[in-house]
């Protein structure tokens, strides 16, 4: 399954459950559901929650994608270290173990 790095980002600000969708367009037009999930569709349900810029929540999803990209790299080059005998870092034994 793949990641929602949109909601995962948008998940960081205002302290969680902050957003929701918009269901209608700004001219009344219904929304189909496989087209909501998007940042020019998101609502505020939390009082006192604010919509972070759009260039700020694409920066913690490039955040977030780069994090799985080094832990998936830590992870590769500890496998190869134990099949070769070398030691392994602290980040590979976590990305390993889960350590």
């Amino acid at each position: 399954m793949d990641r929602d790095y949109l909601q995962e980002a948008l998940h960081t600000f205002n302290g969680g459950n902050w957003y929701g969708w918009k269901t209608h367009n700004d001219s009344g037009n219904k929304i189909p559901n496989k087209d909501r999930m998007q940042y020019q569709y998101i609502k505020i349900i939390k009082e006192g929650a604010t919509i972070p810029s759009e260039a700020d929540v694409n920066a913690k999803i490039q955040e977030l994608k780069d994090e799985e990209t080094t832990k998936a790299n830590t992870r590769t080059s500890g496998k190869a270290k134990l099949k070769s005998g070398d030691a392994l870092t602290d980040a590979e034994i976590s990305a390993l173990f889960g350590d």
